[in-house]
């Protein structure tokens, strides 16, 4: 029974990247994501990060498969001000896909809880923190950096 549950989980959550894409293209188009969306960082504490495992999810993101997904969030060396800028606007871009599709995951684990089956939308929860929330944390978190590298350049 929980297989069943974890392999729904797991392939609900691939499809809430494609639909976090596709609802950001979208999101993109308006004001309120370049005033108030490009802007968001709702844990701004790095021990926070640290102890809700943004660390881990780094070191899986660098040192797994993952790493390949997307290419354009690498910071390439002897990167100026423009540079910077540009790759802030990608992971502006990627966390806002994640969260897109957290938000999207969120609402089917809530029906599943209403409907009383809490393993299910345990399970469902728990991939898709680790899935979609814990890398939406981990673009935030660089984009503090870049944004610290930008104010010293």
């Amino acid at each position: 029974m929980t297989y069943k549950y974890l392999s729904f989980s797991l392939a609900i959550t691939f499809i809430s990247f494609m639909v976090g894409m596709i609802l950001n293209a979208f999101l993109r188009k308006t004001a309120f994501y370049h005033t108030h969306l490009s802007y968001l960082n709702f844990v701004k504490s790095e021990k926070l990060n640290h102890w809700m495992g943004v660390g881990m999810v780094k070191w899986v993101v660098k040192n797994t498969p993952f790493k390949y997904f997307n290419q354009t969030l690498k910071l390439r060396p002897k990167t100026d001000k423009v540079g910077l800028h540009a790759l802030r606007k990608e992971m502006t871009k990627s966390e806002l896909d994640h969260l897109t599709g957290f938000a999207f995951v969120s609402l089917f684990a809530l029906v599943k809880f209403y409907n009383s089956e809490f393993l299910f939308g345990l399970t469902m929860m728990t991939v898709n923190v680790l899935m979609n929330l814990h890398p939406s944390l981990l673009q935030q978190q660089n984009k503090r950096r870049i944004d610290r590298l930008m104010n010293k350049l």
